[in-house]
Formats: C-alpha cells, sequence, structure tokens
C-alpha cells in the first residue's frame, strides 16, 4: 500500500481555459447567427478572468495575452474581423486558453 503524495499546487485558470476553449471551438457554428453575441461575452469575460489567475500566479507574460483576446472578442465595441482568418482565429484563441489553463499553476496554501 503506498501513501498518497498531497498535491502542491492548483491550476485555478484550468475550468475558464476549457470553457472558453468550448466555446471558441463552436464559434465558426455561429458566426452567422445572434448567439455569436454570447459567445464574445463568454470569451472576453473568461479571458480576464484567466489573466487574473495568471496575475496571481506571477505569470505575467499571458496578462497581454488575454488582454488582447479580450480586446479583439469584445461585445460591446466589436471589430469588424470576418473571413477565413476569423475562423482561424477561433481555433488560435481556444487553444490559447488550453495551454495557459494547463500551464498557470499556483502553489498550494
Amino acid at each position: 500500500m503506498t501513501v498518497a503524495t498531497p498535491v502542491t499546487y492548483q491550476r485555478n485558470a484550468l475550468a475558464p481555459g476549457i470553457l472558453a476553449a468550448i466555446a471558441l471551438f463552436l464559434a465558426p457554428l455561429l458566426m452567422e447567427t445572434d448567439w455569436f453575441l454570447f459567445v464574445r461575452f463568454v470569451v472576453s469575460i473568461l479571458a480576464l478572468i484567466v489573466a487574473w489567475f495568471a496575475g496571481q500566479a506571477r505569470q505575467w507574460w499571458w496578462i497581454p495575452v488575454f488582454a488582447a483576446i479580450a480586446v479583439v472578442w469584445n461585445p460591446i465595441f466589436p471589430l469588424p474581423f470576418s473571413g477565413p482568418v476569423w475562423i482561424a482565429a477561433q481555433a488560435a484563441g481556444a487553444i490559447v486558453f488550453l495551454i495557459a489553463g494547463a500551464t498557470i499553476k499556483v502553489a498550494r496554501a
């Protein structure tokens, strides 16, 4: 019988990263509908949440990345993107969220 070692860190950005990635992977299907506004809200809010967790983990290099994502996907003043580049940006954003969610970790108190 082995003794389990307690985990010494936690990944606070993992859940919001996964949720944002799901929304972004579904976004190309919803682009021409009213539901895309909901995707913009979800992605921009979760980008700010992940940026906050990155700051708490002292991984400062993620903050400008997620600030840029929050600006590009913002629903209040939407930027006029369209076409295949915008569709590819949805997948790229999802991958960034997944990588950040997996790598941003903070020591458990």
